[in-house]
């Protein structure tokens, strides 16, 4: 099954609770005996937990998204605020960290408080692997106080489910090929397999695949069948099989949201074109909201008139924090439109988000503290607009006269029904 397979010595670093640990850092505390919750704003009651501490988890039961007046008034609680930049000098300073070990091409940060190291090779210089990686815990440990979890494996993928499934309540995991029956297939339920959310889960199930084992053996033309390409992702990942290099996507050939339109006429001014814009990026949005799926890149093409001789452009620009959120996907549109929009008349335009990752992985930002409340309001739309129609509630720009969704509505597959 893994016959001819590189076994790459590929590591998934953690950092356990990143936000609360730098600020237990920051203020003297130790972030596996303190039970600390990082607040968006302490003089608002109705703010929420962006990041809590292990004991408080366990003790209190206050986690991520828990409001400050639900928190019990305890002498042992800490409530802090955050320090945005204090976190990414830190997230930075950890990478610089890892540089030591190894060349910055065999580090690809993947978030904030997560990142994957290739230490292939690093033999000859530090030693055993396993000997290297304790040699990073320790390090991170005492020089930050950033108590962290290790997956490795001999891909992207296997470092992270090592990770996910073992290294956060161990400390170390490591998996190999030959691991995969006994650690991942009997894994159930589905949803705790890294790539697969409730829904999908869902649909799985109703298949009468109950765990990845099972998953891992369901023919491959059953899967492509009901899922496209995705059945072949979900395949090959039961088996413990990725071969992404280090940096690509972690889900390999991963799909995207995206959508295109034909515009009805030339659309001439930089209003008109982004009020069309944001009615796509509303639907590429809800989109991977309804599949729970987050994106970092997000792509722009602009085709011109043939009356001002065609041509356009297509370009895309990642984010540091995946996203399902209508206006941010909008406003880096928005960044790419006036960077490279030379004022000509626009006939076509396509949007979508790739670089995808399950929406579960997201962490909150500490950067916007609404950012909740929008992915509530968020599905909520998405709930009126499947029970009630697309038309069941619109943005104001849809009812000027350069929206098109109203009149698209009436459309399928960009004809009339």
């Amino acid at each position: 099954m893994h016959e001819g397979l590189k076994d790459r010595k590929i590591i998934c670093i953690d950092i356990r609770s990143f936000f609360a640990s730098c600020a237990a850092a920051d203020a003297g505390l130790d972030i596996m005996r303190t039970p600390i919750a990082v607040i968006g704003n302490l003089e608002q009651k109705g703010s929420i937990v962006l990041a809590a501490s292990p004991m408080m988890k366990k003790k209190f039961g206050v986690k991520t998204g828990t409001r400050l007046f639900e928190i019990p008034d305890h002498p042992s609680v800490h409530l802090i605020e955050p320090k945005m930049e204090f976190f990414v000098r830190v997230s930075m300073e950890i990478t610089r960290y890892l540089n030591q070990f190894v060349p910055t091409e065999a580090i690809h940060v993947y978030s904030v408080d997560e990142c994957f190291a290739d230490l292939g090779g690093t033999e000859k210089l530090w030693g055993p692997v396993e000997s290297t990686i304790k040699q990073i815990q320790d390090g991170l440990y005492n020089q930050f106080q950033l108590p962290c979890a290790v997956g490795m494996g001999p891909n992207m993928l296997m470092a992270k489910l090592a990770l996910d499934l073992e290294a956060k309540k161990t400390g170390f995991a490591k998996w190999a090929y030959e691991d995969v029956p006994q650690k991942l297939w009997p894994i159930t339920p589905l949803s705790k397999m890294w790539g697969i959310g409730s829904r999908l889960e869902k649909t799985l199930n109703n298949m009468g695949i109950i765990s990845v084992g099972q998953l891992a053996n369901t023919s491959l033309v059953t899967l492509e069948a009901k899922f496209g390409v995705m059945g072949n992702q979900l395949y090959h990942h039961a088996r413990g099989i990725d071969l992404s290099e280090l940096g690509a996507p972690l889900a390999e050939g991963q799909i995207s949201y995206g959508k295109g339109q034909v515009l009805f006429r030339d659309y001439r001014s930089k209003e008109e074109i982004m009020t069309v814009v944001l009615e796509m990026c509303e639907d590429v949005a809800r989109r991977a909201r309804e599949a729970e799926m987050v994106g970092r890149t997000v792509h722009l093409s602009i085709n011109y008139s043939q009356d001002a001789f065609g041509g356009g452009f297509n370009r895309s620009r990642s984010i540091d924090e995946p996203t399902n959120a209508t206006m941010t996907i909008y406003k880096v549109c928005e960044q790419i439109f006036d960077e490279f929009y030379d004022h000509r008349p626009v006939r076509k335009l396509s949007i979508s988000i790739t670089n995808l990752e399950p929406e579960y992985s997201m962490q909150l930002s500490l950067f916007e503290e609404d950012n909740w409340k929008v992915r509530e309001l968020g599905k909520t739309m998405d709930y009126l607009r499947s029970k009630y129609g697309s038309n069941a509630i619109l943005r104001a720009v849809s009812y000027t006269e350069a929206g098109t969704a109203r009149k698209r509505a009436g459309l399928l597959g960009g004809h009339k029904k």
